[in-house]
């Protein structure tokens, strides 16, 4: 199916969407975003309105919100109208249905997913592919303004941030003698559930009209429509962002409060936030104490609450959970490493895939655990974890050990050894299994070694810097050790390798969400 594109100057050409130039429509919404963001930085609202309004009503946003959630991990995923755009003709179709006039979301299809750790459930809300493309279109005008107005110290769902950065802002908040010596380790509850829909549309600069039918679409239930008092649905792609410019401000409204960085010596309050999960750090209890009570009164003008059994206020010494790690000092010394719970949650994973192999090949065992392990490894490498590594890599070849020897029991030790254990080298127990390719070649299918990820200490994105900004190019094009003139696909927050990696980790319950 041929459509007419726009991309760049206006066109009469006709493509189809497998001739559409991506690079050009990238290189489009990139140039629109950085004007959006320089008119932000400007103080321009009625540019930036008219900016976003040219971007989502362009060729090239549409055609690059499109591609977003027909290849994300989504993708086949539909929602109460049970479509998807599998196919290149329902993806021009889905396309030219990109319109304002006219649109009227459908209801979320609601299903309940478990919440790590904990028999709870937590509500996903799941729109329609069209209704996500909408989204997606309208997040790319709305990300150059949140990520121009965010929180210096806020990583989370935001293109380049990532845990490892809050984790490394923490550490700096915290490293040695002279820091902060109390925490806040702050919870909001049902933060995407509770917001409040009427201070979404008066503050968050987007089209008003298609954010209120958003947010006023309601769910379908066991065949039965249920309305939203508040709240943004989790499943939304543009709901992250959302969330976030929700919670900006509370960075600045301390700041104002207690002073900048420099001049706050006597109380010591940081804030490091990772979406609705942060800390904040003081000089003693009764300072923190009084900083609660204005992020409470800063959270209820937006419809939410601290949660109170996630919610609480401890020395650092005792340490604390952030993000799956503990973060302690440990006579006078700051170590940041994987949390007790986020390994005990690791190792019932390991389990359960061990448990459920036991009559599969070895090859097939190994195939399952590597990326299990290599995911898990790749989040903590980061941090104080080599020990743990060890730990958990014992405990890993006590379950393979169990496994293999329940496989035979008739037979002794040392062949059960022999038959999944090899040497290589000086390291023995190496758990492999010998595989034959097309050609006939015998190659050995080895099991990852958690020990032997190396640590490597992260260097911590720079506050200020905007993906949005020309002057932060050769920044960020260094940070990806790409050539300074190589430009970033506007948008992709979900598409760093980090975000991946966390996703995959509370896909699989490893970490909270």
């Amino acid at each position: 199916m041929a459509v007419t594109t726009v991309t760049g100057a206006a066109s009469r050409e006709t493509v189809s969407w497998g001739q559409i130039d991506w690079r050009k429509a990238y290189q489009h919404v990139r140039r629109l975003q950085m004007r959006i963001a320089k008119a932000v930085r400007e103080g321009r609202w009625g540019k930036v309105q008219a900016l976003q309004r040219l971007l989502t009503h362009s060729f090239s946003g549409k055609a690059l919100a499109v591609k977003r959630v027909t290849e994300n991990q989504g993708k086949r995923t539909p929602g109460v109208d049970r479509i998807i755009w599998d196919t290149p003709d329902k993806c021009v179709r889905g396309l030219l249905s990109l319109k304002r006039r006219g649109y009227r979301p459908l209801p979320l299809r609601r299903v309940y997913i478990p919440k790590a750790n904990s028999e709870k459930l937590r509500p996903l809300g799941i729109p329609t592919m069209k209704d996500r493309a909408m989204q997606a279109l309208h997040l790319l005008a709305l990300l150059p303004v949140a990520e121009t107005t965010a929180d210096p110290n806020s990583y989370g769902f935001r293109p380049f941030r990532a845990t490892r950065d809050a984790a490394r802002q923490c550490y700096i908040a915290l490293r040695g003698r002279g820091t902060a010596e109390w925490v806040l380790d702050a919870d909001i509850a049902g933060c995407f559930d509770e917001i409040s829909k009427d201070w979404l549309i008066a503050n968050i600069p987007t089209d008003k009209a298609v954010l209120r039918k958003w947010l006023d679409s309601g769910y379908m239930q066991d065949g039965d429509w249920y309305a939203t008092r508040a709240g943004t649905p989790q499943g939304g792609i543009i709901s992250p962002t959302l969330a976030n410019m929700a919670l900006d401000g509370m960075e600045k409204m301390l700041r104002d409060h207690y002073g900048p960085r420099r001049r706050n010596i006597r109380t010591k309050v940081h804030l490091i936030r990772y979406a609705d999960d942060f800390v904040v750090t003081g000089a003693s209890k009764e300072v923190l104490e009084e900083a609660k009570s204005l992020v409470e009164e800063f959270l209820s003008e937006r419809g939410l609450s601290l949660s109170e059994e996630k919610t609480r206020i401890v020395r650092v010494e005792e340490g604390f959970d952030f993000l799956g790690w503990n973060v302690r000092r440990y006579d006078g010394h700051t170590h940041i490493k994987p949390a007790k719970k986020n390994v005990a949650a690791f190792m019932r994973k390991i389990r359960t895939i061990i448990k459920a192999a036991a009559d599969a090949k070895q090859e097939h065992l190994i195939m399952r655990l590597n990326p299990v392990i290599g995911g898990w490894t790749n989040y903590h490498h980061n941090q104080v974890a080599k020990e743990t590594f060890r730990k958990v890599e014992h405990l890993i070849w006590k379950c393979l050990w169990q496994w293999a020897c329940r496989r035979h029991p008739d037979k002794p030790r040392r062949w059960v050894k022999h038959r999944y254990f090899a040497r290589e080298g000086t390291r023995d127990w190496v758990f492999r299994a010998a595989v034959k390719d097309r050609a006939g070649n015998i190659t050995f299918r080895r099991l990852l070694h958690a020990s032997d990820v190396p640590i490597r200490r992260h260097c911590k994105i720079r506050a200020e810097a905007n993906p949005f900004n020309p002057m932060w190019d050769r920044y960020f094009a260094a940070r990806r050790g790409l050539p300074s003139e190589t430009t970033d696909r506007p948008g992709e927050t979900a598409h760093s390798a980090d975000r991946q990696e966390l996703a995959a980790l509370v896909k699989q319950g490893l970490v909270e969400a």
